[in-house]
């Protein structure tokens, strides 16, 4: 019996053999790679260039541990402890992180993440396995508490590093929300029949969906959330191959494009077959349809890679204008300028919210800049650290802070979707709910702020403002709200804190 059982623990331990060599060869093999995914990691991003080595040297330690019969057991108890780690590693990424960062690669890479928890959990029991049998001489009580001490000792480390970068990367800032008094009610909902769908666009009457999916699907539903259709989008020339298709409605008209073939289609609602109206004009990331022949984009200068705000009018050569003096660079003129293009719904502007400071512009249809406005936090510099790989490849080396998520205008209001927790604000909210601050384009004025709360466990994924309701997606549920007096009537605020105009 004892035989078997010695078998049994050096096969575990030869599974963990080659498993760690793979890993460990697999992360030297591509170490700089590996250094990035680890810095940008929401849980270890201020230990990335210990953390990297570390993991390495340990995997190698292990091994040879687990290749010395009389030190097989510490090694085993090494394999339990740092699979224990992996494991409460992706259970918080999944579970409490705002984002998912890269895979570790190699064949784990191929696995999604809950495969991969799976795995890890499947080797905490095998390493588990392997302590019981190889410890014969040890009391089973005095095995069973050790693995436990193991278990609790890896899952603490973890859990305080994650607490820790919490901390640092959502700390509370320095300014404070005036939250209105039920300024939108939720009156009316309904199911869809998946996560994916985004708002394409509104009208006086009707809302469209697009679908990240199905990118081809258009939905279309009144504003009592009734008289659902669907339509499927066939495109006269369909040759491309297609990396980010996108929907967007004005009407009558409804425009699918890709900016990275670059193409744009333009059919009539209803009409199933919508033909080119420009191709290989200019390539961009972001598109607002301003007529049926006129867009802005946000594209990438030639010159020095920076994004851009351009002008694309069919009519006229030349098609495409830049306006590089709209978006201010202050880092690298990528990651730092990056943010969401958007219309001013019923007025005649465009509105673009920095994503990573507290900025947002207002131009008018000839993209002249008109006012740079500031949202209350306090993050007027954005908080990103970015680098270049040997391959030329530029990435962000480390967590962004993320201040603006999203936003909707319409006439002379902007609802930003804040991603900054102010002063004296409750956690418990934040977690069971998505906040939106309102402020005027028209001058800088914070009118106030309100919550979107989840439904079950599924956060806000996109709203949309129009003259009578505010729409959101919330999971897998399309849900109308109404305005209160305090938007309709513009509550009057008090003095907002960190308000200036430029």
């Amino acid at each position: 019996m004892k035989t078997s059982q010695g078998k049994f623990a050096a096969y575990i331990s030869y599974f963990f053999i080659l498993l760690f060599c793979y890993a460990g060869y697999s992360k030297r093999l591509d170490f700089e790679n590996f250094q990035v995914q680890i810095a940008q990691s929401p849980l270890l991003s201020a230990y990335a260039g210990f953390v990297s080595y570390a993991v390495i040297v340990a995997e190698l330690l292990i091994i040879v541990l687990l290749l010395i019969p009389r030190s097989r057991i510490a090694g085993l108890y090494a394999s339990l402890a740092i699979m224990t780690a992996f494991t409460i590693y992706i259970y918080l990424i999944l579970n409490y992180s705002d984002f998912v960062p890269c895979s570790c690669g190699g064949i784990l890479e191929k696995m999604g993440w809950t495969e991969h928890l799976v795995f890890n959990l499947a080797c905490v029991v095998i390493a588990g396995a392997g302590i019981l049998l190889l410890q014969g001489t040890v009391s089973l009580r005095r095995r069973l508490a050790m693995i436990l001490l193991s278990v609790m000792i890896s899952s603490g480390i973890v859990t305080l590093l994650f607490l820790r970068s919490e901390y640092i990367i959502k700390r509370q800032n320095n300014f404070t929300r005036r939250f209105l008094l039920h300024p939108v009610m939720e009156d009316r909902s309904v199911p869809l029949d998946h996560e994916q769908y985004y708002f394409a666009g509104s009208d006086q009457s009707h809302i469209y969906l697009g679908n990240k999916h199905y990118p081809q699907t258009l939905v279309t539903l009144d504003y009592n959330l009734a008289g659902i259709k669907k339509l499927k989008m066939a495109p006269s020339d369909f040759k491309y191959t297609f990396r980010n298709l996108q929907v967007q409605v004005k009407g009558p008209y409804y425009y699918l494009y890709d900016g990275t073939v670059p193409v744009i289609y333009r059919g009539k609602l209803g009409d199933a077959v919508p033909r080119t109206i420009s191709y290989r004009d200019a390539y961009f990331t972001q598109l607002v349809v301003m007529d049926s022949v006129h867009f802005a984009l946000r594209t990438q200068s030639k010159a020095d890679k920076m994004f851009t705000i351009a002008s694309l009018d069919l009519t006229k050569p030349p098609k495409v204008k830049l306006y590089p003096g709209i978006l201010e660079k202050q880092v690298d003129g990528v990651f730092d300028s990056d943010g969401k293009l958007t219309s001013g719904g019923q007025s005649d502007t465009l509105v673009y919210a920095y994503t990573y400071r507290n900025t947002f512009l207002i131009m008018n249809n000839q993209f002249e800049l008109k006012r740079k406005l500031h949202t209350i936090d306090t993050t007027t510099v954005a908080k990103i650290r970015t680098g270049s790989q040997s391959n030329g490849t530029h990435k962000l080396i480390a967590p962004p802070l993320k201040v603006n998520q999203n936003i909707s205008a319409n006439r002379n209001l902007a609802f930003i979707q804040s991603d900054l927790m102010g002063k004296h604000e409750s956690v418990k909210s934040w977690k069971n709910a998505k906040v939106i601050d309102i402020y005027r384009t028209d001058k800088q004025e914070y009118i106030g702020s309100f919550y979107i709360y989840n439904q079950g466990k599924s956060k806000l994924t996109d709203f949309i403002v129009t003259d009578q309701y505010l729409f959101a997606i919330v999971g897998d549920q399309l849900v109308r709200y109404t305005y209160r007096k305090p938007i309709t009537e513009y509550f009057k605020p008090g003095e907002a804190e960190n308000l200036s105009t430029e």
